[in-house]
C-alpha cells in the first residue's frame, strides 16, 4: 500500500480481528494490539481515536467477509434447496478451522451487549444481513419468510454448540433438520382458495 495510513489502519484491524477473536475483546488492551501491530501507540490512535472505533471496524470488516465468503459458497448451486443446503456445509468447514472459537458476533454482544451501541447495530445488521441471505435462498419456497427464520436458527444453534464441544458435528445435524424442513415444505399442499373471495369494486 502506497498510503501509509491505510497501512497502519490495516495492521492495526489484522492485529486486532486475531487478538479479539481468540481472547475476547475486553481481555485485551491496545497496548497489545499495539505490539501484535508492531507499530507506535500514536500511529494506532491516529489509525482508531478509541478503543470502541476498532471493535466496530473489526465487526463490520469481519461482517463483510462473511457475507462475500457464504454469497460465493451458495452461489451457482443447481437448486435452491442445494443452496440452502450448501450453507450447513459451509458451516461445517468454518467450525473445522483450528482458530474456530464460534460467531464473532454472538461473542462480541454477549461481552458487551447494550452497553455499547455500536456493537449492538453491527451485530444487529450483521444477523439481519444473514436473514436476507436465506430469504433470497428460499424466495421461491412456499412460506419464504418462516422458513428462513428457522433456517437462522438452526445455523445460530449449530454455531454455538460447534464453539462449546469443539466438533463440526452441530453443522451436519442442522443440516440434517434443514433437509427436513425443506422436505415438510415441499410436501405441504397449497393452500385452498377462499370459499368466498372479497368481491373487487
Amino acid at each position: 500500500m502506497d498510503n501509509p495510513a491505510e497501512t497502519d489502519r490495516v495492521q492495526v484491524l489484522d492485529a486486532a480481528d486475531a487478538l479479539f477473536y481468540a481472547h475476547g475483546i475486553q481481555a485485551v488492551g491496545m497496548d497489545r494490539i499495539r505490539d501484535a501491530a508492531q507499530i507506535s501507540l500514536k500511529r494506532l490512535y491516529r489509525a482508531f481515536p478509541s478503543k470502541a472505533a476498532l471493535v466496530e471496524a473489526y465487526l463490520r470488516r469481519r461482517d463483510e467477509g462473511a457475507r462475500a465468503a457464504l454469497r460465493a459458497y451458495t452461489a451457482g448451486r443447481p437448486t435452491p434447496q442445494a443452496s440452502v443446503l450448501a450453507v450447513f456445509d459451509w458451516l461445517y468447514e468454518w467450525y473445522q478451522q483450528p482458530e474456530f472459537r464460534g460467531c464473532a458476533f454472538n461473542n462480541a454482544f454477549g461481552e458487551l451487549g447494550e452497553d455499547s451501541p455500536s456493537v449492538a447495530q453491527a451485530v444487529s445488521d450483521h444477523m439481519t444481513a444473514l436473514r436476507d441471505h436465506l430469504r433470497v435462498l428460499t424466495a421461491e419456497m412456499p412460506a419464504s419468510e418462516a422458513l428462513s427464520a428457522q433456517l437462522h436458527i438452526l445455523i445460530s444453534g449449530a454455531t454455538v454448540l460447534a464453539a462449546v464441544h469443539h466438533t463440526p458435528e452441530p453443522a451436519r445435524q442442522a443440516r440434517d433438520a434443514a433437509q427436513a424442513l425443506l422436505n415438510a415444505m415441499a410436501e405441504a399442499p397449497a393452500a385452498p382458495p377462499p370459499d368466498h373471495p372479497t368481491p373487487v369494486p
